[in-house]
Protein backbone atom coordinates (compact mmCIF):
# COMPACT_ATOMS: atom_id res chain seq x y z
CA UNK A 1 0.00 0.00 0.00
CA UNK A 2 1.47 3.73 -0.67
CA UNK A 3 1.51 5.22 2.49
CA UNK A 4 2.30 9.36 2.24
CA UNK A 5 4.35 11.17 4.75
CA UNK A 6 4.75 14.35 5.41
CA UNK A 7 6.16 16.57 8.16
CA UNK A 8 8.90 19.30 8.41
CA UNK A 9 10.93 17.97 10.92
CA UNK A 10 13.23 15.59 9.06
CA UNK A 11 14.31 13.21 11.87
CA UNK A 12 10.68 12.73 12.41
CA UNK A 13 10.35 11.83 8.78
CA UNK A 14 13.55 9.34 8.58
CA UNK A 15 11.79 7.35 11.65
CA UNK A 16 8.69 6.76 10.96
CA UNK A 17 9.98 6.32 7.41
CA UNK A 18 12.17 2.92 8.65
CA UNK A 19 9.07 1.78 11.18
CA UNK A 20 6.58 1.48 7.98
CA UNK A 21 9.13 0.36 5.06
CA UNK A 22 9.91 -2.51 8.02
CA UNK A 23 6.00 -2.82 8.09
CA UNK A 24 6.31 -3.23 4.20
CA UNK A 25 4.30 0.14 3.12
CA UNK A 26 5.52 2.13 -0.28
CA UNK A 27 6.00 5.31 1.12
CA UNK A 28 6.41 9.06 -0.53
CA UNK A 29 7.86 11.66 1.73
CA UNK A 30 7.31 15.34 2.09
CA UNK A 31 8.55 18.21 4.13
CA UNK A 32 6.24 20.42 3.12
CA UNK A 33 2.50 20.55 2.24
CA UNK A 34 3.51 21.63 -1.27
CA UNK A 35 5.29 18.88 -1.83
CA UNK A 36 2.66 16.67 -0.43
CA UNK A 37 0.05 17.56 -2.56
CA UNK A 38 2.06 16.90 -5.17
CA UNK A 39 2.82 13.36 -4.10
CA UNK A 40 -1.14 12.69 -3.85
CA UNK A 41 -1.82 14.28 -7.16
CA UNK A 42 0.86 12.06 -8.75
CA UNK A 43 0.36 8.98 -6.89
CA UNK A 44 -2.12 6.38 -5.63
CA UNK A 45 -2.04 7.46 -2.13
CA UNK A 46 -3.95 4.69 0.10
CA UNK A 47 -3.41 6.51 3.66
CA UNK A 48 -2.07 10.17 4.25
CA UNK A 49 -0.28 10.93 7.68
CA UNK A 50 0.55 14.46 8.35
CA UNK A 51 1.95 17.31 10.60
CA UNK A 52 -0.27 19.13 11.26
CA UNK A 53 1.87 22.28 11.41
CA UNK A 54 4.04 22.24 7.54
CA UNK A 55 5.27 25.34 5.80
CA UNK A 56 3.20 26.50 2.82
CA UNK A 57 0.45 24.42 3.42
CA UNK A 58 -0.68 23.01 6.92
CA UNK A 59 -1.84 19.65 7.23
CA UNK A 60 -5.60 20.38 8.09
CA UNK A 61 -5.72 22.21 4.61
CA UNK A 62 -4.12 19.62 2.78
CA UNK A 63 -6.85 17.46 4.30
CA UNK A 64 -9.61 18.85 3.37
CA UNK A 65 -7.78 19.13 -0.17
CA UNK A 66 -7.56 15.04 0.04
CA UNK A 67 -10.91 14.75 1.20
CA UNK A 68 -12.71 16.68 -1.55
CA UNK A 69 -11.40 14.47 -4.64
CA UNK A 70 -10.84 11.01 -3.09
CA UNK A 71 -11.93 8.47 -0.18
CA UNK A 72 -8.05 8.77 0.91
CA UNK A 73 -7.32 7.91 4.40
CA UNK A 74 -6.00 10.88 6.46
CA UNK A 75 -4.50 10.55 9.74
CA UNK A 76 -3.18 14.03 11.21
CA UNK A 77 0.21 14.68 13.47
CA UNK A 78 0.15 17.13 16.01
CA UNK A 79 1.78 18.79 19.15
CA UNK A 80 -1.76 20.30 19.73
CA UNK A 81 -3.64 19.04 22.07
CA UNK A 82 -6.83 20.85 23.60
CA UNK A 83 -10.68 19.68 22.61
CA UNK A 84 -10.97 22.58 20.12
CA UNK A 85 -7.70 20.88 17.87
CA UNK A 86 -9.13 17.54 17.65
CA UNK A 87 -12.72 18.80 16.58
CA UNK A 88 -10.76 21.08 14.28
CA UNK A 89 -8.74 18.48 12.63
CA UNK A 90 -11.55 16.07 12.35
CA UNK A 91 -13.79 18.55 11.33
CA UNK A 92 -11.31 19.17 8.09
CA UNK A 93 -12.23 15.38 7.28
CA UNK A 94 -8.88 13.82 8.84
CA UNK A 95 -10.07 10.11 9.68
CA UNK A 96 -7.73 9.85 13.02
CA UNK A 97 -5.98 12.45 15.16
CA UNK A 98 -2.75 11.44 17.23
CA UNK A 99 -1.09 13.78 19.57
CA UNK A 100 2.45 13.91 19.82
CA UNK A 101 5.39 12.70 21.32
CA UNK A 102 3.92 9.22 20.44
CA UNK A 103 5.36 5.68 19.98
CA UNK A 104 5.72 5.06 16.41
CA UNK A 105 4.25 1.54 16.89
CA UNK A 106 1.15 2.82 18.06
CA UNK A 107 0.93 5.04 15.00
CA UNK A 108 1.73 1.87 13.18
CA UNK A 109 -1.69 0.14 14.58
CA UNK A 110 -3.83 3.05 14.21
CA UNK A 111 -2.89 2.99 10.69
CA UNK A 112 -3.36 -0.16 10.26
CA UNK A 113 -6.90 -0.15 11.54
CA UNK A 114 -7.60 2.88 9.45
CA UNK A 115 -6.80 0.71 6.54
CA UNK A 116 -8.33 -2.45 8.04
CA UNK A 117 -5.26 -4.45 7.83
CA UNK A 118 -6.13 -6.66 11.32
CA UNK A 119 -3.32 -9.27 12.54
CA UNK A 120 -5.53 -12.09 10.43
CA UNK A 121 -6.07 -11.01 6.97
CA UNK A 122 -8.11 -13.56 4.72
CA UNK A 123 -8.01 -13.65 0.87
CA UNK A 124 -10.06 -16.79 -0.34
CA UNK A 125 -9.18 -19.68 1.62
CA UNK A 126 -6.04 -18.40 2.97
CA UNK A 127 -5.45 -17.10 6.04
CA UNK A 128 -2.10 -14.96 6.83
CA UNK A 129 -1.62 -14.42 10.20
CA UNK A 130 1.03 -11.23 10.29
CA UNK A 131 1.92 -11.92 14.50
CA UNK A 132 1.90 -15.82 14.24
CA UNK A 133 4.32 -15.04 10.88
CA UNK A 134 2.26 -18.44 9.57
CA UNK A 135 0.47 -18.84 6.58
CA UNK A 136 -2.88 -21.03 6.66
CA UNK A 137 -4.78 -22.79 3.22
CA UNK A 138 -8.11 -24.28 3.60
CA UNK A 139 -7.07 -24.30 7.48
CA UNK A 140 -4.12 -25.96 7.12
CA UNK A 141 -0.49 -24.36 7.81
CA UNK A 142 1.09 -24.47 4.41
CA UNK A 143 5.05 -24.47 6.45
CA UNK A 144 6.14 -21.01 5.11
CA UNK A 145 9.54 -20.50 5.52
CA UNK A 146 10.63 -17.00 7.25
CA UNK A 147 11.40 -15.24 3.60
CA UNK A 148 8.28 -16.97 1.79
CA UNK A 149 6.46 -15.46 4.87
CA UNK A 150 7.97 -11.88 4.49
CA UNK A 151 7.36 -12.53 0.48
CA UNK A 152 3.81 -13.07 1.62
CA UNK A 153 3.36 -10.17 4.29
CA UNK A 154 4.60 -7.55 1.65
CA UNK A 155 2.90 -8.75 -1.10
CA UNK A 156 0.07 -8.47 1.10
CA UNK A 157 -0.21 -5.42 2.02
CA UNK A 158 0.59 -4.42 -1.16
CA UNK A 159 -1.78 -6.22 -2.95
CA UNK A 160 -3.43 -5.61 -6.26
CA UNK A 161 -0.06 -3.69 -7.16
CA UNK A 162 2.68 -5.12 -8.80
CA UNK A 163 6.07 -4.79 -6.89
CA UNK A 164 9.48 -5.43 -8.48
CA UNK A 165 12.54 -7.87 -7.80
CA UNK A 166 14.21 -4.71 -6.32
CA UNK A 167 11.29 -4.10 -3.58
CA UNK A 168 11.44 -7.81 -2.77
CA UNK A 169 14.65 -7.84 -2.48
CA UNK A 170 15.25 -4.86 -0.38
CA UNK A 171 12.39 -5.21 2.13
CA UNK A 172 12.91 -9.20 2.52
CA UNK A 173 16.60 -9.83 2.46
CA UNK A 174 17.35 -5.99 3.17
CA UNK A 175 19.00 -2.95 1.57
CA UNK A 176 22.34 -4.47 2.28
CA UNK A 177 21.86 -7.54 -0.03
CA UNK A 178 24.22 -7.85 -2.72
CA UNK A 179 23.26 -11.22 -4.38
CA UNK A 180 21.33 -12.36 -7.19
CA UNK A 181 18.50 -11.04 -7.47
CA UNK A 182 17.00 -14.15 -9.44
CA UNK A 183 16.84 -15.46 -5.46
CA UNK A 184 13.27 -13.65 -5.83
CA UNK A 185 12.19 -15.81 -8.50
CA UNK A 186 13.32 -19.14 -6.84
CA UNK A 187 11.57 -18.33 -3.06
CA UNK A 188 8.31 -16.87 -5.80
CA UNK A 189 7.88 -20.52 -7.23
CA UNK A 190 8.43 -22.40 -3.58
CA UNK A 191 5.39 -20.09 -2.26
CA UNK A 192 3.34 -20.57 -4.98
CA UNK A 193 3.54 -24.03 -5.11
CA UNK A 194 2.57 -23.85 -0.83
CA UNK A 195 -0.52 -21.00 -1.86
CA UNK A 196 -1.62 -21.84 -5.40
CA UNK A 197 0.03 -21.30 -8.69
CA UNK A 198 -2.77 -18.78 -9.48
CA UNK A 199 -2.07 -16.26 -6.74
CA UNK A 200 0.80 -14.51 -7.41
CA UNK A 201 1.19 -13.07 -11.55
CA UNK A 202 4.22 -12.23 -13.10
CA UNK A 203 4.40 -9.22 -14.61
CA UNK A 204 6.93 -9.79 -17.14
CA UNK A 205 9.98 -6.96 -17.14
CA UNK A 206 7.95 -5.23 -14.52
CA UNK A 207 7.77 -7.88 -10.90
CA UNK A 208 5.13 -9.66 -8.98
CA UNK A 209 1.20 -8.90 -7.92
CA UNK A 210 -0.80 -10.77 -5.53
CA UNK A 211 -3.87 -11.11 -7.94
CA UNK A 212 -7.10 -10.96 -5.41
CA UNK A 213 -10.05 -10.80 -7.95
CA UNK A 214 -10.77 -14.13 -8.28
CA UNK A 215 -11.55 -14.49 -4.87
Amino acid sequence: MNLLLADDEPLMLQILNAYFLKEGFQTLLAQDGEEALDHFYNNHIDLAIMDWMMPKRSGVEICQEIKKTSRTKVLLLTAKGSPEDEFLALKSGADDYVRKPFDPRILILRAKKLLQLSAKISIGDLTIDLEGQKVYRGGEDVLATHKEFQLMKYLVVNKGQIVTRKMLLDQVWGFDYFGEERTVDTHIRRLREKIGEHRIKTYRGMGYCLEVSDE
